[in-house]
């Protein structure tokens, strides 16, 4: 695994709209969250097309494709930030020119949603470390949680080091409104409790690889998220699987989660990590943990964690060695 450098005061950061662009009512937050990373010492280059957002998209895909590439192929970048998630970060893979991209200087890929549509084909093809983590634009001075706060030391480690995390205390049920307030961190209104299915006394390692199930469960099992060649790559120490759900309804996330194990994925894996559940339940016959049950998976199973829709995130890197203790402690190592 390839480790992008440590960031640094004077790191160049890429705030890129490779899905949605920011529009009106949120650019006071964006500006907020830029003036944030500038304070930090950042150099911020903004992409031209970061406030326009038309049908959930900042630029046609050959526009957000072309400035995206100009980024990863500039050694003197860093990290890419785009300022959140949105819909089509799919669009744009089959337009970028891997094999170029396998001569570049590592850069991290940083956020969640939509994004680690684009971290998962980067880390699987070209061996980069990504960082799946809150969005850029949650980032503001006020986002003080503790589980936030890993993110800011997670992007200070270089290869060989190491961090630790457990469960958040509460978790953000009802969204702050930062149209009206943008300065305003989450709204962290409901106690934390992570579950477990057949969570064995010794706890699970092995390496990370994941994201938002909604988007990558259409590129799984193609060149942009080869799990079984990822999975063979690191045999020896073998995957550990995070999924989160942002609108997948119960009974589609059973029928997503039956999908993983029809074409063999649950067997290739050693654990599986499951976020809080964002979607609305839909059809009150069945609910989300109903639905996990009445997949009948054999593997070991962390649920409700702090990992999508539902604030705070934890900071998992992909291609990291996760270490997972009986205690549910996660403890990260760049190797």
């Amino acid at each position: 695994m390839q480790y992008p450098n440590a960031l640094i005061a004077g790191s160049k950061i890429a705030v890129c709209a490779c899905s949605s662009g920011v529009a009106e009512a949120f650019q006071p937050r964006l500006a907020i969250a830029l003036s944030h990373f500038e304070a930090l010492g950042f150099e911020l280059v903004l992409d031209p097309n970061l406030t326009h957002n038309h049908q959930h998209v900042s630029a046609p895909k050959a526009v957000r494709a072309k400035q995206l590439m100009q980024y990863l192929l500039d050694d003197s970048i860093a990290a890419i930030m785009p300022p959140w998630g949105g819909e089509f970060a799919m669009e744009v893979l089959e337009l970028l020119d891997f094999d170029r991209l396998a001569s570049a200087k590592p850069k991290w890929i940083i956020g969640f949603s939509d994004i680690s549509t684009l971290q998962i084909a980067i880390s699987t093809r070209l061996n980069w470390a990504s960082m799946h983590t809150a969005n850029l634009m949650q980032l503001v001075p006020k986002q003080q949680d503790e589980v936030t706060r890993a993110f800011y030391q997670a992007i200070t480690l270089s290869k060989e080091q190491s961090f630790s995390q457990t469960s958040s205390t509460s978790f953000e049920n009802e969204y702050s409104n930062i149209i009206e307030n943008p300065e305003l961190p989450y709204n962290l209104n409901e106690p934390t409790t992570w579950h477990t299915l057949n969570w064995p006394n010794s706890g699970v390692s092995g390496r990370l690889i994941g994201g938002c199930l909604d988007t990558i469960i259409f590129t799984l099992d193609s060149p942009y998220f080869d799990l079984g060649s990822f999975c063979e790559r690191y045999q020896q120490e073998g995957v550990i699987l995070y999924i989160e759900n942002a609108e997948l309804s119960p009974t589609a996330w059973l029928r997503a989660l039956l999908m993983l194990k029809f074409r063999g994925h649950l067997s290739q894996i050693k654990a599986l990590l499951i976020g809080r559940h964002a979607a609305l339940m839909g059809d009150k016959q069945l609910d989300f943990h109903q639905a996990l049950q009445q997949a009948d998976i054999s593997i070991p199973v962390i649920y409700d964690m702090d990992i999508g829709h539902q604030a705070p995130n934890l900071t998992l890197i992909n291609g990291a060695l996760c270490e997972i203790t009986p205690e549910l402690e996660l403890k990260q190592t760049l190797v």
